[in-house]
C-alpha cells in the first residue's frame, strides 16, 4: 500500500489546538517575568542580657532599578548565620522605609538626618493614611516575621525605582529600623518585651522629656541602649547579631499591575467631619495602647477579651489584593469589615509551642494573611470601613499594637473582565476543532480502507487472468 501524502493542514490544526490549550496566565498576561532574589544583612548590632537595639540604618543594601517588589522577609541571626529564638532576642519590630536624598548628601544614621538640610531629604513613604509620615513603611513585622507571608500574587507588585517618580537631582534610598530586646536572664521576659517602664527604670523618654504619669509601658521606655532588669547574678556573653532580610522582585513591565500600601491603626482618633474623606484629613495614629486585665475591672476570665473597633472613611478606592495584621503577645485576631458587617479580610495569630526559632512557646510566631480573589473585594473611595482588634485580658498588657496592612490595586488584569466569555468560547472552539479532527480521521480511515480494498481486488483479478 502506498504511503498517504503529507497534508500541512493537519499541522495548522494541531497548532491551533495547542495554542488554545495554553494556561490562561500565559495566554493573557504575557511571558513569565523572572523572579530575582537577594539576601542582605543589616549593619551588625551587639546585645547583652537585658539590652536594647532600636536604631535606624540609612542607605541600606536594596535591589536597584525600576522593579516590582514581590516579598520581603526577615529574621534575627547570630554571627555564624544561625537564627536566634525569640526567647533570647525578642524582635519587637523591623520596618523598611523609602526616601529620596539629594545626590552627594550622605546619611548613614539618624543623627546624620537631623543635620541634613530639609530641602535635601524627601520622604518616599507609602500611601497612608496616618499623619506626618507615621507608619510610612513599605514592609514591617515583629515577632511573627518568620511565619507570616509577605508574598504579593501575580500579576501585582509594589513598584519602586521608577525614574519618573524620583525628584530631579535626588536618588532613591532605603532606611531599615530594627528594634530588638535581649531577654536572656530577664526577671520578667514578657514585661521586657512589652517595654514596662518600671523594668527599664525609665522616667524620661530618649530626648530627656518626662513621661506622662499614667504612661506605664511602651516604645517610650525601651528606646535604644536602655536596659531591662535581669535576674541577680545572671551573666551571659554579649553577642553580635544581624537582621537578615530576603527581597524578591521582578523587572517592571507592562504586565505588572502596581499596588498601593495602606496601613490602618486601631488607635487612630479620626472623626468624621465635612472634609474627613480628603487625603489630608487628620488621622492621629498613636501606634500603641494598653490592655487592662479582667481582674482590674472586676470581670472573670471567661470571655475576657478586649475588643476595639473604629470606623474610617477611606480616602481611596481600588481592589483589595492582600491584608495582614500586626499584634503583640495576647493578641487573638483582627478583621476588616464593611459598614454593613460584611467581612473583607481577617488575620489571626499563630502562637509557638516549642523552643526552636519559629516555634517559640508563648510568642506570636505568625499571622494569617488574606488573598481575596482579584475583583471580589472592591473598596470605594469614601466608603466607611470598620477595623477591629482583639486581645486577651487575662493579664495586663502595655504597649500593644493594632496595625492592619493592606495592598490595593487600581486595576484588575484585563482578562479578568472577560475571562468567563473567553473560557466558554475556547471550550466551544476546542470542541468543534476536535470534532473536526475526529471526523477527518474517520473519513481518512474509510478512504484508506476503500482504497486498499479496491487495490486488493484489482491485484487479485490480475493474478487470476494470468494463471
Amino acid at each position: 500500500m502506498e504511503m498517504a501524502s503529507y497534508n500541512p493542514g493537519w499541522l495548522v490544526l494541531v497548532g491551533i489546538l495547542v495554542t488554545l490549550s495554553l494556561p490562561y496566565s500565559h495566554a493573557f498576561w504575557g511571558n513569565e517575568n523572572k523572579i530575582h532574589t537577594a539576601v542582605f544583612l543589616s549593619p551588625k548590632f551587639v546585645l547583652g542580657p537585658g539590652s536594647v537595639e532600636n536604631r535606624f540604618y540609612f542607605n541600606v543594601d536594596f535591589p536597584k532599578g525600576h522593579i516590582a517588589l514581590k516579598s520581603f522577609d526577615a529574621e534575627v541571626i547570630d554571627e555564624t548565620g544561625n537564627p536566634v529564638p525569640l526567647h533570647e532576642t525578642y524582635l519587637h519590630h523591623w520596618v523598611v522605609v523609602r526616601y529620596y536624598v539629594r545626590k552627594g548628601v550622605e546619611i548613614s544614621k539618624l543623627d546624620d538626618l537631623k543635620k541634613v538640610n530639609r530641602s535635601d531629604y524627601i520622604s518616599g513613604g507609602n500611601s497612608g493614611i496616618c499623619q506626618n509620615g507615621i507608619l510610612s513603611q513599605f514592609f514591617g513585622l515583629g515577632s511573627e516575621t518568620r511565619k507570616t507571608s509577605t508574598h504579593i500574587p501575580d500579576p501585582y507588585g509594589i513598584e519602586v525605582g521608577n525614574p519618573a517618580e524620583v525628584p530631579s537631582g535626588f536618588e532613591e534610598q532605603w532606611m531599615l529600623n530594627v528594634h530588638a530586646i535581649d531577654t536572656r536572664g530577664a526577671e520578667d521576659k514578657l514585661g521586657c518585651t512589652e517595654c514596662r517602664c518600671d523594668l527599664y527604670n525609665v522616667t524620661d523618654d530618649e530626648y530627656g522629656r518626662p513621661l506622662r504619669p499614667y504612661y506605664k509601658g511602651g516604645l517610650l521606655c525601651c528606646y535604644d541602649r536602655t536596659q531591662c532588669k535581669v535576674k541577680h547574678g545572671f551573666e551571659a556573653v554579649r553577642r553580635t547579631l544581624y537582621l537578615r532580610y530576603t527581597v524578591k522582585w521582578i523587572d517592571m513591565d507592562r504586565f505588572v499591575l502596581p499596588v498601593k500600601i495602606y496601613i490602618f491603626d486601631i488607635t487612630d482618633s479620626w472623626k468624621r467631619t465635612p472634609s474627613s474623606t480628603e487625603i489630608n484629613a487628620e488621622h492621629k495614629c498613636k501606634i500603641e495602647y494598653d490592655i487592662e486585665s479582667c481582674d482590674a475591672t472586676g470581670l472573670g476570665n471567661d470571655g475576657c477579651i478586649d475588643t476595639k473597633r473604629i470606623s474610617l472613611d477611606v480616602p481611596f478606592g481600588g481592589y483589595l489584593i492582600y491584608g495582614v495584621a500586626h499584634q503583640h503577645s495576647g493578641g487573638t485576631g483582627s478583621a476588616l469589615y464593611r459598614e454593613d458587617g460584611q467581612l473583607m479580610c481577617s488575620s489571626l495569630p499563630t502562637y509557638g509551642k516549642g523552643e526552636e526559632p519559629g516555634n517559640e512557646a508563648g510568642y506570636i510566631v505568625g499571622m494569617t494573611t488574606c488573598y481575596p480573589k482579584p475583583g471580589t473585594v472592591e473598596i470605594s473611595e469614601g466608603e466607611t470601613l470598620i477595623l477591629e482588634f482583639n486581645y486577651s485580658r487575662i493579664r495586663h498588657h502595655t504597649g500593644v499594637m493594632g496595625l492592619f496592612y493592606i495592598l490595593v490595586a487600581d486595576d484588575l488584569p484585563k482578562p479578568m473582565h472577560t475571562l468567563r466569555t473567553v473560557v466558554q468560547d475556547s471550550i466551544m472552539v476546542v470542541t468543534v476543532l476536535w470534532a473536526a479532527v475526529a471526523l477527518i480521521g474517520v473519513v481518512a480511515v474509510i478512504a484508506l480502507a476503500v482504497h486498499y480494498q479496491f487495490k486488493r481486488e484489482g491485484e487479485d483479478g490480475y493474478e487470476a487472468i494470468g494463471m
